[in-house]
């Protein structure tokens, strides 16, 4: 089944994948690859939430899985980001929400060990123009910092 599923997703069957690997998962309730395979094949289709239950279903079975670990993880900012995002567009991101939100954001860049949650865009290197640069290739420094201002969780996307 796991060979099936494999050949499916490969070839572009997601959801035939899917189903093979849910098959596998029943016939082999002990086995979390079948459970790694959903959980990875819904993140990379952005649904994350199933990501997360999948990767949990991993956990279960084996509570030190790196990669279930770290589906949860991104998925979690992933979805965390959209809401935020959402609310923040809705003008609803105050109050305690806000307070929370912020809280958290501090809890990450501790675990990450930085400082900031994004850091700034380094400065452009100045370079002498040459013949065989296109005009307009190369983007302001200024655009490059509205870029990264513009969004910022865009670099845990």
């Amino acid at each position: 089944m796991l060979a099936q599923a494999g050949t499916a997703s490969s070839t572009g069957q997601k959801e035939q994948a899917v189903k093979l690997w849910q098959q596998a998962a029943e016939a082999y309730p002990s086995d979390k690859s079948p459970w790694l395979s959903i959980a990875q094949t819904r993140y990379e289709a952005g649904q994350y939430g199933d990501a997360i239950i999948n990767a949990q279903e991993v956990l279960v079975r084996d509570p030190n899985d790196t990669l279930a670990n770290s589906i949860i993880a991104i998925s979690g900012l992933r979805l965390s980001t959209r809401s935020l995002a959402d609310l923040s567009r809705q003008n609803n991101l105050s109050g305690s929400i806000r307070t929370e939100s912020q809280d958290l954001a501090k809890l990450l860049r501790e675990s990450l060990g930085e400082t900031v949650l994004v850091p700034p865009a380094p400065a452009p290197v100045q370079q002498a123009a040459t013949p065989t640069r296109k005009a307009g290739a190369k983007k302001s420094a200024k655009a490059k910092q509205e870029e990264s201002s513009a969004d910022p969780f865009g670099a845990l996307k």
